[in-house]
């Protein structure tokens, strides 16, 4: 009897130990990477001509990083790994996949996809000049060029990884302007889920203090108003409003921004998986079992791209994925670990769960802010939608469901496909009609996830 075909998108924390697990069952399994090297976004490898240590460039989790990439490195030859490779589409038991002009569709039993998230961005009036960056790309630069996205910058958004890049960029001797935060000070149901991870909440202020004693300004509670600049030279400043109501202006020449995470979910869209709303952190997520398993037969989903548990729940839950598919498949030895982990593994879940929860109380998405931006604010970059004509599509031409107002006024129509909008002109809509933003739906995935080449080669 053949072997399974097992499929696995990406290479991050979450697809390096799901493939770590199936290949120690016996699997070799396919492993498709949108990245030039393993290591995802959180762990993203440095350029092989680099030679920064560790510690310099992940900090407190250079351990981690480090015995990730060296798991990745002994699984190289057991399995066929497809590096700078885009998983666009899934239909009749295929993954469609494309590197370079070279298409491919991949038939699997299973299919375990583990795309990670994005930067959750909040529009402003001004992100749009030159100079804005997420906190994701801010990262990549400082990982994979070894450059600031600027020589003054200020970090503006809300979550763990603001003050995460902000002290990297600290430690790698950028200038930081400010530190603007978003969310008030955390309430005691929020304390009480952080305390499920006293280390990583410890790790956590461990970095909002080495800011301060650098004398890095830090601003809690704060609601940015705009990003100062013009279209010749981009940014120059941004104007807030502090806690107290008190507007403040920080020159700078960059602005790094990020709300919490999104997750990327359209390969699960296009998988024709389940979707439910979270209330933690008002999104919608695929639907899954305790083990990974999708609604839809043969698909498992694992890591940020269904469960915002950062990375050591990417790598829990892409071991319980992984041997929830042995399992199924009926892979003797996958049984047999399946058998003796998933219960711990479970377990191990439930409790970043609770951490998770308490993240998304401790530093909330700033959904009121995104439905009162004015009018002239820019929301879909791609296709320069504004704010005001997203509340008159919802208003006047009966847009009250998302992918309606999409078909009316093209927000998420571009090149990000509402990766960078879709969140904000939810909220926008919801306000403008005065429906709950679940009702307002959700942006569906379409393939292409991202733009391919009309000169492909298709492989038979």
């Amino acid at each position: 009897m053949a072997a399974p075909r097992v499929i696995v998108v990406g290479a991050g924390p979450a697809g390096v130990r799901a493939s770590e697990a199936l290949v120690e069952a016996g699997l070799r399994p396919v492993v498709v990477d949108e990245g030039r090297r393993d290591g995802g976004q959180i762990y993203r490898r440095q350029p092989p001509n680099f030679s920064r240590p560790y510690a310099t460039l992940y900090g407190s989790e250079a351990a981690k990083a480090e015995a990730l990439h060296r798991a990745f490195d002994a699984l190289r030859p057991h399995i066929d790994y497809r590096a700078e490779t885009l998983a666009w589409n899934i239909a009749n038991g295929q993954l469609h996949t494309v590197c370079g002009k070279r298409a491919e569709a991949l038939p699997f039993d299973a299919l375990i996809v583990c795309s990670g998230a994005t930067d959750r961005l909040l529009p402003l009036p001004g992100w749009n000049r030159a100079g804005c960056y997420s906190l994701g790309a801010a990262q990549i630069a400082l990982k994979a060029q070894a450059c600031a996205i600027g020589s003054r910058t200020v970090f503006c958004g809300t979550g763990p990884l603001l003050y995460l890049v902000a002290s990297q960029y600290l430690k790698a001797g950028a200038r930081i302007e400010a530190v603007i935060d978003t969310s008030p000070q955390p309430a005691l149901n929020a304390i009480g889920g952080l305390l499920a991870r006293p280390a990583l909440l410890l790790r956590g202020l461990g970095l909002i203090a080495t800011l301060h004693r650098a004398g890095v300004p830090l601003l809690r509670g704060a609601t940015p108003l705009a990003i100062d600049g013009d279209d010749e030279s981009g940014v120059s400043g941004i104007t807030v409003r502090d806690a107290s109501g008190r507007e403040r202006r920080f020159d700078c020449d960059a602005v790094a921004l990020g709300y919490h995470l999104r997750a990327e979910t359209q390969l699960a869209d296009l998988a024709r998986c389940e979707f439910r709303f979270d209330d933690a952190s008002r999104q919608w997520l695929p639907a899954i079992d305790e083990d990974g398993r999708a609604s839809s037969a043969g698909i498992y989903l694992a890591g940020d791209g269904v469960r915002l548990a950062g990375a050591d729940g990417a790598e829990t839950a892409g071991r319980l994925a992984a041997l929830a598919a042995l399992h199924d498949l009926g892979v003797a030895p996958g049984i047999a670990r399946y058998i003796s982990e998933h219960k711990i593994l479970r377990a191990t879940l439930a409790t970043m769960e609770r951490f998770r929860r308490g993240l998304a109380a401790a530093f909330p998405w700033p959904h009121a802010q995104a439905a009162a931006l004015p009018d002239e604010a820019v929301v879909c970059r791609c296709e320069t939608i504004t704010a005001g004509e997203l509340r008159r599509t919802a208003a006047e031409l009966g847009g009250c469901e998302l992918n309606r107002a999409k078909a009316f006024s093209r927000v998420g129509m571009g090149r990000c496909q509402g990766r960078y909008c879709g969140h904000a002109a939810a909220e926008i809509v919801a306000a403008a009609t005065g429906i709950p933003v679940q009702q307002v739906g959700r942006l569906r995935g379409q393939a292409p996830v991202k733009p391919l080449p009309l000169d492909v080669e298709v492989v038979q």
